[in-house]
């Protein structure tokens, strides 16, 4: 199934669509660094077998869509406006989410603030948000600070393609092998006069917050959450048996938890996929339509 380009919000975000136009729409939510074809293998099984249209978003950014102006910076809380502005011009007054790492972050933060726009959350090996406990604000805000000013380095030109996976696989801050990544990398590269391609990720991505909720923060946002909620782990992905993934777990009430092998971007692992997409979509019919699947 070939996804269509979408160019939303007036041009300012770009997204990849999966399925018929006039089909029930999700929004899927990629992770740090990663872009649309986060869902590249997961969309069309999802939108075949459900019948609906998967759109997945560029945050702000990364992949095709724009960068923040000058001075700005790339909070969490800000892509919830991009989830926004893509429903919006989508004509979306509320949707299931389809999140992996950061996005899962993003969608938990929507279905807090505003659970009328938040049908279902469907999430892959991420929960909550990174936090500082309040105690170390000031380093974090000290840190963020000095980042924020410190030069930017050139980014990065590669010969090709390959070079680039490999580079990914080499320096991610998740293991991922070069078939996994691919996607990831292919659609994140702009071709370059001189024959050399170089990655369209803002670099301003790489600094560090300024400020970051706190524990008790995220423990309460979750805790908001009526959504009905899935979240699909990794075996060896990010969350396990941390202290901090179990109260992040306990904190959602009714929460649906189901851990497949596989690593941090499980949704886009060859050897698992079908696994999550059938996992997926047997909650989603029976959690919206009450239908199970024989």
């Amino acid at each position: 199934m070939t996804p269509t380009e979408l160019h939303l919000d007036e041009g300012r975000l770009a997204a990849l669509a999966w399925g018929e136009p006039d089909a029930p729409t999700w929004l899927a939510l990629h992770g740090w660094l990663d872009n649309a074809a986060s869902f590249s293998r997961l969309a069309p099984l999802l939108a075949e077998r459900l019948g609906i249209r998967v759109v997945a978003l560029d945050f702000s950014g990364h992949g095709h869509s724009r960068r923040h102006p000058p001075g700005g910076d790339y909070a969490i809380w800000d892509y919830c406006h991009d989830v926004l502005d893509a429903m919006s011009t989508l004509e979306l007054e509320a949707a299931p989410l389809l999140a992996h790492s950061m996005g899962a972050g993003v969608a938990c933060l929507l279905a807090a603030a505003l659970p009328e726009r938040v049908e279902q959350l469907m999430l892959i090996d991420g929960l909550g948000t990174l936090t500082t406990e309040g105690k170390d604000t000031a380093q974090q805000l000290r840190r963020g600070l000095l980042g924020h000013r410190r030069r930017r380095s050139l980014s990065p030109r590669y010969t090709d393609t390959e070079s680039a996976v490999a580079a990914r696989v080499a320096g991610g801050v998740t293991p991922i092998d070069a078939d996994t990544a691919w996607p990831l990398v292919e659609r994140n590269l702009e071709p370059l006069d001189d024959g050399h391609f170089r990655l369209r990720t803002d670099g301003r991505l790489l600094r560090p917050s300024l400020v970051r909720f706190c524990p008790e923060q995220v423990i309460g946002l979750l805790g908001a959450i009526k959504a009905p909620s899935l979240l699909i782990e990794g075996e060896s992905g990010i969350l396990g048996e941390r202290e901090s993934a179990k109260q992040a777990r306990a904190a959602m009430a009714g929460l649906e938890r189901r851990v497949l092998s596989g690593g941090h971007h499980l949704h886009l692992e060859r050897e698992v996929l079908a696994e999550v997409a059938v996992n997926i979509a047997q909650w989603w019919q029976t959690a919206s339509l009450g239908v199970v699947e024989e």
